[in-house]
This record gives structure tokens, sequence and C-alpha cells, in this order.
């Protein structure tokens, strides 16, 4: 199973499993990171410049993965928990520890940096059990009770502002 720097679990065995596409792979099928940063890569954005910024991972007749590619970068960006389901629910005006974290799926190896970004999103319930190395992603589990707890105590947050309230009875003042 992956690791992280740390030596603690991932929860997974192979983070592409979990990766979509590229982040920086536009409608049109090319590369957005060459366009955009070209500077950081000058051979790799020349290369893709000279074949118009198609990206060669979905260029059919290329042999090549999102492994392979230097510059991929995979961000869940669906807000729930990918292990449990559990859904955020944030509160505007409100600095509260958010229910859901980044997790990263893939790490630097043997002294290498960081290769690919490749992160989902798990409830810190699910992202304590990850990471204390007894559970993985895959597992089929159900939310936290205290996630739920944590959750139901925000909607219901959510509700009393819903609520009407009149001015004279928030300010104390008497109905005429």
């Amino acid at each position: 199973m992956e690791k992280t720097p740390q030596g603690t679990s991932v929860g997974v065995d192979d983070p592409y499993e979990f990766a979509g596409v590229c982040d920086h792979l536009t409608g049109e099928g090319q590369c957005r990171y060459a366009f955009d940063h070209y500077e950081h890569d000058p051979e790799f954005a020349r290369e893709r410049a000279n074949e118009e910024y198609e990206c060669p991972v979905v260029d059919p007749e290329s042999d090549w993965s999102w492994a392979d590619c230097p510059h991929f970068r995979s961000r869940n960006r669906d807000r729930e928990c990918v292990r449990c389901g559990l859904a955020e629910k944030r509160m505007a005006h409100d600095d509260e520890r958010p229910l859901l974290e980044e997790h990263h799926l893939s790490y630097a190896r043997d002294g290498e940096t960081l290769s690919h970004e490749i992160s989902i999103y798990l409830c810190r319930w699910c992202h304590a059990k990850v990471h204390n190395s007894w559970a993985r992603i895959t597992d089929d589990a159900a939310p936290d009770p205290d996630a739920i707890a944590a959750l139901e105590a925000r909607r219901g947050r959510e509700q009393e502002e819903l609520g009407f309230e009149s001015a004279a009875k928030r300010y104390g003042e008497d109905d005429r």
C-alpha cells in the first residue's frame, strides 16, 4: 500500500485508480499546463506546442497514460467523502473546522519530489482511520456517528437562520 513520507497509509495500492482526467486538460483535449506554465518546463512546452498543445494521453494513437505525463494533476472536486459518502456542510461566515479534508494519494518515493498530485476528499473521521493504517479508501463504510452528529448540528443551525423573526421580537419591542 502507498505510504506518506511519515510512513502512514494513504489507503490505496494504486493512486491512479482514483485519478480522474488531468486538471490541466481542456475540453478540446489540449494541455493547458504547457500553454500557461511554459517557463516551468520549456522542453515539454515546446513538444506540446509542436503538437498544437494536444494532450498525448487523450490522443488515440498514443500509448501514454496519465502516469507517463510529467505534469499530471488530478484533484477530486466532489464535496463528499469518497469512503463513506458524508457530504460537506459549510456555514457562511463561520470558520468552523470543515467536515471534509483533502487527502493526497500520491507522495514522493526514494527522495524524489512529489511528481503527481492526486487527491480526493475524505471526512475527517475517515481521514484519521486511513492514516492510522487500518482503513482503506475502498472499504464499504458508513459515516461515523460523530460525523453524522456534526453534520446534523450544522443543518440545525442552518435551519435556524432560515426562520423568520420579526424586528420587534428580535430587538425586544412589544408588538403594537
